[in-house]
């Protein structure tokens, strides 16, 4: 292969493509949630309208408490969604600490651009899982995943260089990844498999990309780190190295209990 007619426009295309998955990725979440929120608000309603002779201040409150617990689909389901949210509260934490660590803020600009957007990313993971979580009757979670938090604890003394940071982000995302991958086969409508279907693609594709750097931060070529990149002097390797798996694994996918609101 003639290297120098390598076209690194694709590269180029492929980041565009990626954006293109993670904007459609979020135009589906948004679906997800509002057909959710449309399904919850219908089955309050005619709770309401079935519960009518309730009278008085006290009455109408208790009944809008009532009604928003009828409006649940399943206790697991809003364990499933709190948990999920606690997965991403947790992520926003690292990538945040990490974007202020002195190696990362002076480093790569890449590196830091990736953080910035995936920070943004799974900040509005959070906000959806909890308004499906408040809409099912539970409440918001707002803490962090309390397993993958003890796991953080012990990692942040230990990380003193780029490689460090992306090693324990590959972690959390695989976590979120493979959990919501699992919690589109455990919870008991379409909306909610559709809401999490939705998010599962863009953690694997945070993954995926992390996966790509640390191997090439690990080959001690930092400077292909970058948009576009030099194709020709990237590993053969480049192209697989971020997709391990022909069907995304759930083995380690977090218990739907894990993040509950306790």
């Amino acid at each position: 292969m003639d290297v120098d007619r390598i076209d690194t426009r694709l590269l180029e295309e492929l980041t565009e493509q990626s954006q293109d998955l993670n904007s459609d990725a979020v135009r589906i979440t948004n679906e997800a949630l509002g057909e959710f929120t449309e399904v919850a608000d219908a089955q309050r309603q005619r709770w309401w309208r079935r519960s009518g002779a309730v009278a008085g201040v006290a009455g109408a409150a208790a009944l809008w408490s009532s009604a928003r617990a009828a409006a649940s689909t399943s206790n697991d389901d809003v364990m499933a969604l709190q948990t999920a949210a606690s997965i991403e509260n947790l992520a926003i934490s690292v990538y945040q600490t990490a974007a202020g660590l002195p190696f990362i803020k002076s480093g790569n600009k890449t590196v830091i651009a990736f953080i910035a957007k995936t920070t943004t990313q799974h900040q509005a993971h959070a906000k959806a899982f909890n308004a499906a979580a408040t809409q099912a009757g539970g409440q918001a979670q707002s803490g962090p995943d309390p397993k993958y938090a003890a796991v953080v604890k012990k990692a942040l003394p230990t990380i003193k260089s780029p490689a460090d940071v992306v090693k324990l982000a590959i972690t959390l995302e695989d976590v979120a990844a493979q959990t919501y991958v699992k919690n589109v086969g455990q919870v008991s409508s379409a909306e909610l498999r559709k809401l999490f279907a939705s998010v599962a693609p863009v953690e694997a594709q945070h993954r995926a990309t992390l996966l790509a750097v640390q191997a090439l931060l690990a080959g001690n070529m930092a400077n292909l780190v970058a948009i576009p990149t030099d194709v020709a002097k990237l590993p053969a390797a480049a192209g697989s190295v971020g997709f391990p798996d022909s069907f995304y694994p759930t083995k380690s996918a977090s218990p739907i209990s894990e993040g509950a609101v306790k």
